[in-house]
């Protein structure tokens, strides 16, 4: 019988725990660097925890795929008295096939959840300036994403339309193959707050 999700997240915290206690050390991590003043730099006590870290992180990986364990956690998004169970990638996990068909599949019900609940909001492009978007042009982004993510706080609603790879879809660096697009519902400016 295979290790469950909350239980590889388990392993992974422990072995964290003990890394940081100095009790894993691997010996040649400074081996692992192209750079000899970087690895001087950064010291091999902190090197050793930094690849002690990968390197049981990716056995945990390897586990998942062999053994079929989703790396997805489903938590209950609440707004304005509205709630909804939604799945998300664990950023210390990978995604499984059968993960991405669960992220493709919770679509509807998300985008539906969205739907119901920005009455009256506005729309905002999330980014390092937001800026004001329209119904039409979140409607485009939806019909272009794989997916949707929803998460929210007490007075705002975030919606990200995903594409590509579950794990890279939110670094800058995959595009144009993985991304992102995250809008934002609120009464008035959005917060600023990183959700």
């Amino acid at each position: 019988m295979a290790y469950t999700t909350e239980q590889l997240l388990d392993f992974l915290d422990q072995e964290l725990r003990a890394t940081w206690k100095g009790e894993r050390v691997v010996l040649s991590s400074a081996d692992r660097i192209d750079n000899p003043v970087l690895s001087k730099a950064i010291g091999a006590d902190k090197l050793s925890k930094v690849f002690a870290i990968q390197d049981f992180r990716a056995q945990i990986h390897d586990y998942q795929h062999e053994h079929g364990v989703s790396g997805l956690m489903w938590y209950t998004c609440r707004f304005q008295g509205r709630s909804l169970r939604v799945p998300e990638l664990h950023p210390q996990l990978i995604a499984i096939p059968a993960d991405k068909l669960a992220l493709v599949g919770a679509k509807p019900a998300i985008v539906e959840f969205w739907r119901q609940s920005i009455a009256g909001l506005r729309l905002w492009m999330a980014g390092n300036q937001p800026q004001p978007t329209t119904p039409e042009e979140v409607e485009q982004l939806i019909a272009a994403s794989e997916w949707a993510e929803l998460s929210a706080t007490r007075d705002e609603l975030y919606l990200s339309l995903c594409w590509g790879d579950p794990k890279d879809c939110h670094c800058d660096w995959a595009k144009p193959e993985s991304g992102c697009d995250r809008i934002i519902a609120t009464a008035g400016e959005p917060s600023g707050i990183k959700v």
